[in-house]
């Protein structure tokens, strides 16, 4: 939807009620996004930062900054006295929640309100109310609005839900009534699996929220999620700003969001616009907020919940309506009115928003942590970045993998696709694994081109859109141009690094993937020019290093760049819609050795793929166990990640046991044949 002119020139009247300086509560791309907004109303900005973001951009985008406490978000971001304590320190008047933490806390804008400072989101009651999916769905019954069916009462008595369950029938959903991200909620398929599910939700939802009520739901099968931006002011006035699909997520956690939605007729958007407004305006609801629907495949809708906060995908209806949320927010918790009406909003042109996480699809979406060796988002005409990182930062394991969002603009939807997917293509990280090549893939997939996806879409097309791919030749041309062209210097002996060979002008480079050794043979060809034998192949190439990691390479009348970090362990190397690490070949260790002249038989062992809290241990030491059952639960980055065994076998020893905290590489359990 479209602000009228009338409409967007009022916006800037009567800001002498704005804030003077804003704390943001919030790190990562969302605090990045608020201290924008701030600036550009001449608002002073505070940061607050954990000892993992010493030296993140959230804080140093801010005017002030200061540090709340230990890595772990209990200890510091959800640590309301100590976020208080810096905004009275640094004399803030009003705070930002973000997303995530404490930004559906009805405790801490009390606490706010205690303190003398604006909380920027709504009233505590109406966040009560609505942040419960169970007493929000009385709510929406009571204002007319269609429900899913299920239990949502009080009795959390594991066998009362069972009894339940098994009366609403399977499949359903357990859903934690507390937050959201997907966190706490399980699909259950058959009375038998209902306990464990039930405790494993229950298990992450009090890790996540603090409270492991749950509730059930009917399953529906093959829905989509479709959510509604509402804006309410003080004065009574409330209005709903379009629609955002986000069916296209994984484990109930959104990858990517666009607006409109192509199911929805003009009839529709009305109709379910409509039922937006009226649940909020029934709960005394004021700032923004998103009611989220289910649309079934034949044009029935449900309410699902309501979401007290701006939300990660804001943006799209940004793109679409032209307004600032975050300073309709601002403008919202001062108390100024909305200067427009319902009918004053028209859509125009699509957006579609993609969420870059440092996580690696091939590997079970496991996070991926470590330093940014390069971070190169793309630019150009109707592409917007919401970045949380830049190259040089850390990514740790203490919070959310998403590393930022990209969001497109265009006339029509298939327009923007093709401006997603160029804009795709030129999106360069380096150092860690990133979920871009799959991005591409769901955008380019003939489901998402149609318009026809639900929430079980990517789940199921998952190994069809993650079709192995073999190492390109490129790759080993880069990495081969870059060691071609190191500058000289007396501080680096290549052939005392082991990754050259040489006889006379032959040079020999040596890669491995991780799968498959490789070797690239050059010889000078003149002219700055090498001659490249790759397998049975040759091709003659010049190099030209660009800026601190591009490289141009020319082949003939063929121009084309890549990006290149290097670290002591090999290259990193981002070619057009896809990044590829090359490994420097490693000496062997004595161990190595041993055992392949046959040495003693050691037993598997599975390593923890990232630091995290070991939260259940499933089964015991001497107990014999099938491939593919769990042997541990892992929490890391807010996610459970089970650890399985990879064949049949004997458990042999396990050091951990739950609540304990282990490192990346930690040796979770030893499993013998």
């Amino acid at each position: 939807m479209r602000i009228s002119r009338e409409a967007q020139a009022s916006l800037g009247e009567g800001l002498s009620l704005m804030f003077r300086k804003v704390l943001v509560a919030n790190r990562g791309e969302i605090a990045v996004r608020a201290m924008q907004t701030c600036r550009e109303m001449g608002i002073a900005t505070v940061a607050v930062y954990s000892d993992a973001d010493k030296r993140a951009l959230h804080g140093r985008s801010a005017d002030e900054s200061v540090h709340i406490g230990p890595s772990p978000a209990t200890s510091s971001y959800l640590d309301i006295p100590k976020v208080l304590a810096a905004a009275r320190s640094t004399g803030a008047d009003a705070i930002h929640p973000g997303y995530g933490f404490l930004s559906e806390n009805p405790m801490f804008a009390e606490a706010c309100a205690r303190e003398g400072v604006t909380f920027v989101g709504p009233p505590p009651e109406a966040m009560r109310l609505l942040g419960s999916k169970a007493s929000a769905k009385a709510l929406a019954r009571s204002a007319g609005v269609p429900v899913v069916p299920g239990y949502d009462g009080e009795d959390q008595d594991s066998s009362s839900l069972q009894r339940q369950a098994d009366s609403l029938g399977y499949p359903l959903l357990i859903k934690a009534t507390a937050g959201g991200g997907g966190r706490g909620m399980r699909v259950v398929r058959s009375s038998v699996g209902f306990p464990e599910e039930l405790e494993g939700a229950r298990r992450e939802a009090r890790a996540s929220f603090g409270d492991d009520s749950v509730l059930l739901e009917r399953y529906i099968e093959a829905p989509r999620h479709v959510e509604f931006q509402v804006l309410a002011d003080a004065h009574g006035s409330v209005v709903h700003l379009g629609e955002r699909e986000c069916s296209v997520q994984r484990r109930h956690q959104k990858v990517i969001e666009e607006s409109p939605s192509p199911a929805l007729t003009t009839e529709l958007r009305e109709q379910m616009g409509r039922s937006a407004v009226a649940v909020v305006r029934a709960a005394g609801y004021v700032n923004a907020g998103t009611v989220e629907f289910i649309l079934t495949p034949e044009g029935e809708y449900y309410f699902l919940e309501v979401n007290t906060r701006l939300q990660v995908e804001h943006p799209v209806t940004e793109l679409v309506t032209g307004l600032d949320l975050v300073r309709e927010q601002l403008r919202i918790a001062a108390g100024e009115p909305l200067s427009y009406s319902q009918d004053e909003v028209s859509l125009r042109g699509h957006a579609i928003e993609c969420r870059v996480y440092a996580e690696d699809p091939r590997n079970n979406f496991l996070p991926s942590t470590g330093r940014l060796l390069l971070f190169g988002p793309p630019s150009g005409v109707g592409i917007r970045n919401d970045s949380g990182v830049e190259t040089g930062d850390e990514v740790t394991p203490y919070y959310d993998p998403m590393l930022a969002k990209l969001i497109a603009h265009a006339p029509d939807r298939a327009a923007c696709i093709e401006r997603s997917l160029e804009a795709l293509s030129r999106y360069a990280v380096l150092g860690v694994a990133t979920n871009l090549p799959l991005l591409g893939s769901v955008l380019n997939s003939t489901e998402f081109r149609e318009g026809a996806v639900s929430t079980g879409f990517l789940d199921k097309q998952l190994p069809e859109l993650l079709q192995a791919t073999t190492l390109p030749e490129e790759a080993l041309i880069v990495a081969a141009g870059w060691q071609l062209t190191e500058p000289t210097s007396s501080h680096r002996n290549p052939w005392r690094e082991g990754t050259w060979r040489a006889s006379g002008q032959e040079r020999v480079l040596a890669y491995s993937d991780g799968t498959e050794s490789y070797r690239v043979t050059a010889n000078a060809a003149g002219e700055g020019a090498w001659r490249l034998r790759i397998g049975q192949g040759e091709r003659l190439a010049t190099f030209e290093r660009a800026g601190r990691a591009g490289l141009l390479v020319r082949e003939g009348t063929r121009v084309w760049d890549a990006r290149v970090a290097e670290n002591g362990q090999g290259f990193h190397v981002s070619l057009p819609g896809r990044s590829y690490t090359l490994d420097k070949p490693r000496p062997l260790s004595v161990e190595a050795l041993g055992q392949a002249a046959g040495g003693t038989h050691v037993p598997d062992a599975l390593h923890a793929p990232m630091p995290g809290t070991v939260v259940k241990v499933s089964v015991r030491e001497g107990e014999t166990v099938e491939a593919g059952q769990t042997l541990l639960v892992l929490e890391a980055m807010k996610m459970e990640h089970s650890i399985q065994a990879p064949h049949n076998g004997t458990v042999r020893r396990l050091p951990f046991g739950p609540g304990d905290q282990v490192q990346s590489g930690a040796v979770l359990a030893e499993l013998e044949e």
